[in-house]
């Protein structure tokens, strides 16, 4: 179909600045996909709030709310299901996605990190922690990387990575703004080439 556009989820837990960024990239490049879901474990959060303001369909969803964790993987896949969601963005969402999901979408889920990988990633590197791992290790430079998901943390093959400098006299703080900047660019191009198969 000419004119199919790829439905897409994006997982969120906070403020969803990144979402942001790939849902007015999408419209500023005229990108072929649109957010048929936003996914979040508070029901409660900014991307929730941005979500229902653009009329995308939001599904507050907790590990918490099931007894078990196949229940709450199969919910998952319900909801999914019913919004015909063929690509998975998250998007600083702080669970790992169920087994079971993951393999429903296998190569077909996207995630973002604030650092160069295979370097500092892992299960507890997320947030201010992987930056001020990249300031105590001395490192020269670091970036963000954009890698499809798989069943262990940060370990997915790569999609797109992109540099940023690392300053004298950083804080992680410092250095978490400016990654945050290069992760606003460098998400949206790559799922624009995984779209139209370019390269920005």
């Amino acid at each position: 179909m000419a004119n199919h556009k790829t439905k897409l989820a994006v997982f969120c837990s906070g403020t969803g600045t990144n979402f942001q960024a790939i849902y007015h990239a999408i419209n500023e490049r005229d990108l072929p996909a649109e957010f048929s879901l936003c996914l979040s474990n508070r029901s409660e959060c900014g991307a929730m709030t941005f979500a229902a303001a653009k009329g995308i369909p939001t599904v507050h969803l907790s590990e918490k709310q099931y007894d078990t964790h196949e229940e709450f993987a199969s919910a998952m896949l319900k909801a999914l299901g019913e919004h015909d969601v063929e690509y998975i963005l998250l998007a600083g969402y702080l669970r790992k996605v169920p087994e079971a999901v993951v393999e429903a979408y296998n190569l077909k889920i996207l995630n973002i990190h604030p650092a160069l990988l295979p370097k500092f990633g892992g299960k507890g590197m997320y947030g201010i922690s992987v930056h001020q791992a990249v300031l105590e290790a001395g490192e020269k430079e670091t970036g963000a990387t954009v890698h499809y998901v798989d069943t262990e943390y940060d370990k997915g093959p790569i999609l797109l990575q992109r540099t940023v400098p690392v300053k004298k006299g950083d804080t992680p703080e410092s250095l978490a703004a400016r990654v945050l900047e290069c992760e606003h660019q460098v998400y949206p191009d790559a799922l624009e080439k995984l779209l139209t198969g370019t390269n920005r």
